[in-house]
């Protein structure tokens, strides 16, 4: 370099320093995220990026809370105390109906993780017509309505689920409902090697673990919800490629959590494609498509549970995960 540009050059290094410093200068962005559950394996992505500081990478500034069997999420947020809650489709849906203004911006298990679980030698699902399900109570308006309109299932053949297994290994003949990444490793674990039906591959549409903010979040903080997706969208792909960093920080917020019970999560995650199938492998992850939210809408008028009048589409947007396209 000669001798008269090299002032320049230096005046130039000078300056992109500054800006360079500039940008790191700037405050974060505050983010308060609930989960809907206990610290586990399902929400191992948003854990990874808190871990591996990607959420500071896009100028965030997130508090990551977990949920639990005492914690309305959707309540919380309507109340401004959450600025993101994480809940099921069809729970954005009914608040909807209630005209609780939430819109889900991204849907983190683009397969909803339900299962049915039989014994073994049950070759199909739709053999298990006539025959005795444990269902939960707030399965009435989920799954089950689902089961009976696309298989023939009946009322008498539902059983009380108390959410225990022990009723399931105690009788050859009963199913039971469930979670891809939770019940079926504790029977396992009993020595049971059960047939599990994953509703999500049979048809059943709504998604899970979506991403609710207010309408009044949505129109202020554009911005920094779509740096949320982005990096959690990144989280989830660092964290099925390697889950430690995010695993170290589940297990210190819920140290009841496992590393087998992780590692079982991690497995049926990735060879169900939970977070991965579906329009995420072209659109990317924590994508969400209009004729997936239709579907799901149709579901319920079909099967009566939808309230006349309601515009469903306000239970969601599609523009700022559209701008984020993570690829597995």
């Amino acid at each position: 370099m000669t001798r008269c540009l090299r002032p320049f050059a230096i005046a130039v290094a000078a300056v992109l320093a500054l800006a360079v410093n500039a940008v790191h200068a700037q405050p974060l962005s505050k983010i308060v995220f609930s989960t809907d559950w206990l610290a586990q394996a399902e929400h191992g992505g948003f854990y990874q990026a808190l871990a591996e500081g990607t959420y500071r990478k896009y100028g965030l500034d997130v508090d990551l809370r977990m949920g639990g069997p005492q914690v309305n999420g959707l309540q919380l947020l309507a109340a401004g105390r959450l600025d993101i809650a994480m809940a099921d489709a069809l729970q954005v849906m009914s608040a909807v109906e209630q005209r609780v203004p939430v819109v889900a911006i991204a849907a983190t298990f683009q397969k909803n993780p339900t299962v049915v679980i039989a014994h073994p030698g049950v070759a199909r699902l739709e053999d298990l017509k006539g025959k005795p399900i444990a269902i939960g109570a707030a399965s009435n308006t989920t799954f089950w309505p689902w089961l009976r309109q696309k298989y023939g299932f009946t009322d008498d053949q539902k059983r009380p689920y108390g959410f225990s297994v022990q009723p399931f290994l105690a009788d050859p003949a009963l199913s039971q409902q469930g979670f891809a990444t939770s019940e079926p490793f504790t029977i396992e674990k009993a020595g049971v090697r059960p047939t599990v039906f994953l509703l999500a591959d049979h048809g059943y549409p709504p998604y899970s673990e979506v991403l609710a903010v207010t309408r009044k979040t949505l129109a202020g903080r554009r911005d920094a919800l779509e740096r949320f997706i982005r990096a959690s969208a990144e989280g989830w792909k660092s964290y099925l490629a390697n889950p430690a960093p995010g695993n170290a920080l589940i297990k210190r917020a819920n140290p009841q959590m496992s590393d087998e019970l992780l590692a079982y999560g991690v497995q049926k995650m990735r060879e169900y494609m939970i977070v991965t199938g579906g329009d995420a492998r072209t659109s990317g992850l924590l994508t969400m498509t209009a004729a997936r939210w239709q579907s799901t809408a149709d579901f319920l008028r079909e099967a009566g549970l939808a309230k006349p009048g309601v515009d469903y589409s306000r239970a969601y947007t599609l523009g700022l995960v559209k701008a984020v396209h993570v690829l597995p």
